[in-house]
């Protein structure tokens, strides 16, 4: 058994760190915050550029764009994997390696990567298809990050390295559910959603359907981008929050389970003492 100063020793080591993941998780409770209000704040917009990109599609005649036609045939896919840049944060970033990985194997392994987020970039290290650029989630303004992926990804489909873009990222279904979602978002699919049959009221383009779209679609690319990172911002807060809080309850457990076993060993040994005290006495009467 353990002596008493090295369980005393251990449940000082374990409330240090307790303290440690209860600060972590009041920050992480402060920045999901705005990091939601960031998220709810992009609805909008992307609401808006949805539902004009659905109505150009469905008024549009033909549209001569690379975004709107199939990649080259026998090209590899080009795959976004979006996580955080930190861990501390449960098995968040291995779970969206892990569906990128997945993806890769249903697809024969013929995949370019594009990490977005150090822990993608080491990830994704480890598995075997080429890393063209790697780019950092926190490290500059989340919009100048969205096009420069945007801009890389666009110029390699349309160059014919890349066959399809497809984004690896988190879903916040609720504070304590994150899935990783994977959805290709290039070629555009010009079809309708369900109930859907044309453009929505007398609206009128300039100069034409297909010239507003050409114009749009590569904004559609940069903002779904955006949006996914901003998504990502608020699963890993979210993901966080409830790791500290997991470690917070599970340090305080461990701390109540070694102060019982710290009190049994100073019991024991006192009882010991005693012991030894009466039995001295004794033999010096005797």
């Amino acid at each position: 058994m353990p002596s008493v100063r090295d369980l005393r020793d251990r449940i000082r080591s374990l409330k240090n760190t307790q303290q440690i993941t209860k600060a972590m998780k009041q920050v992480a409770a402060a920045k999901i915050r705005r990091a939601d209000a960031l998220r709810k704040q992009a609805r909008p917009y992307a609401d808006a550029l949805g539902a004009m990109l659905r109505d150009l599609l469905s008024g549009a005649g033909s549209v001569d764009h690379p975004f709107m036609k199939p990649g080259r045939a026998g090209a590899p896919k080009g795959v976004v994997v979006m996580t955080a840049d930190k861990g501390l944060c449960g098995a968040f970033n291995g779970n969206l390696v892990r569906a990128a990985d997945v993806f890769q194997r249903e697809h024969g392994g013929d995949v370019v990567w594009y990490p977005v987020g150090n822990k993608a970039r080491n990830g994704v290290r480890r598995l075997s298809q080429p890393t063209v650029q790697a780019w950092s989630l926190s490290q500059a303004e989340k919009l100048d990050t969205a096009r420069a992926v945007a801009a890389k990804v666009a110029e390699e489909f349309v160059a014919g390295k890349i066959s399809e873009i497809v984004l690896v990222s988190p879903k916040l279904v609720s504070t304590m559910v994150q899935r990783p979602e994977v959805r290709s978002i290039v070629p555009v699919s010009g079809q309708p959603r369900a109930g859907e049959t044309g453009p929505k009221g007398a609206v009128e383009f300039a100069p034409s359907p297909e010239g507003v779209l050409t114009r749009l679609l590569p904004k559609y690319l940069e903002f779904t981008l955006f949006s996914a990172m901003l998504e990502t911002d608020a699963a890993f807060f979210s993901a966080q929050l409830i790791a500290m809080n997991n470690a917070t309850e599970n340090a305080g457990t461990l701390i109540d389970e070694l102060t019982i076993v710290m009190n049994k060993a100073r019991q024991a040994a006192i009882t010991k003492e005693m012991l030894e005290i009466v039995g001295g006495a004794e033999a010096l009467a005797g």
